[in-house]
């Protein structure tokens, strides 16, 4: 991980948004209606965007067009200026490393099976970055930043906690020096103390990195603290985008409204 790297490339395309979309629309196979349409909001380079609504609003579809997991129905997905279809194979082999993801669960999306090393150094293996015997050290420089013993490398999932679990996905996401990080809901699944040191953990790898991050959040601290930018979705549109201390401070739209009278709150 070469923060170096980061900020020159950042510095390579002023002005150019890392992630893109342009008035999207997604229907599935079989479906209906659009799951999400007409969406568009940018993400520049270093930045951090939260995708905030209910259950069912498009979020986490939208995170998957992010990735290049999912293809839209209509309109462009840009990285780094360029649509996802123009892509050729150098620029996808470009895009696989760029682009990272932690998924919400800590406990199901570890391999129990394989020790920690083997799965922090699967994206180097996967992306031909690292063989196996190279990669050791980028395995253990990826887990002391995110906190974990040295030890951590040669055990197995099970015998770490749920935010041990978490950071390990962490390690294994920022491990090939990644532009962008996509998180789903990545501290849903843990205790409130327990979350705050994670929150904590992802805004140090932003700022030292030089990380974009898009975050799908349904606690909207978690968005507060760590997010610059926030787009509200609801049932698959977007209703309301901008500053996040403007979005949650002072809400234009009444689903934001709701959204945060929603929020419990302790009797005074």
């Amino acid at each position: 991980m070469t923060p170096a790297r980061a900020h020159a490339k950042t510095a390579e395309r002023p002005g150019t948004p890392l992630l893109e979309l342009d008035d999207v629309a997604v229907r599935y196979r079989g479906g209906a209606a659009d799951v999400v349409r007409d969406v568009s909001f940018a993400v520049q380079p270093g930045r951090s965007l939260a995708l905030v609504g209910e259950s069912g609003a498009g979020k986490t579809t939208l995170l998957r067009l992010l990735s290049g997991l999912l293809r839209p129905t209509a309109g462009t997905v840009r990285f780094d200026g360029d649509p996802f279809t123009a892509r050729d194979r150098q620029q996808l082999r470009r895009f696989r490393r760029s682009v990272q993801v932690v998924f919400q669960d800590p406990y199901s999306s570890l391999d129990p099976r394989r020790r920690v090393a083997a799965i922090v150094a699967e994206p180097l293996r996967s992306l031909g970055i690292d063989s196996r015997s190279t990669a050791a050290p980028k395995v253990a420089a990826a887990l002391e930043r995110v906190g974990l013993p040295a030890d951590a490398a040669s055990r197995y999932p099970h015998e770490f906690s749920g935010g041990q679990r978490q950071r390990i996905a962490i390690a294994r996401a920022v491990v090939c020096d990644p532009r962008v990080l996509l998180a789903d809901e990545p501290v849903s699944a843990l205790d409130v103390t327990t979350r705050v040191k994670v929150v904590d953990l992802l805004a140090e790898l932003k700022e030292e990195y030089d990380l974009t991050i898009v975050m799908v959040s349904h606690d909207l601290s978690v968005v507060a603290s760590l997010c610059e930018h926030t787009v509200v979705l609801e049932r698959g549109r977007v209703v309301e985008q901008g500053d996040t201390g403007q979005v949650l401070g002072d809400p234009a739209h009444p689903y934001t409204r709701r959204l945060l009278d929603s929020v419990p709150r302790l009797p005074a």
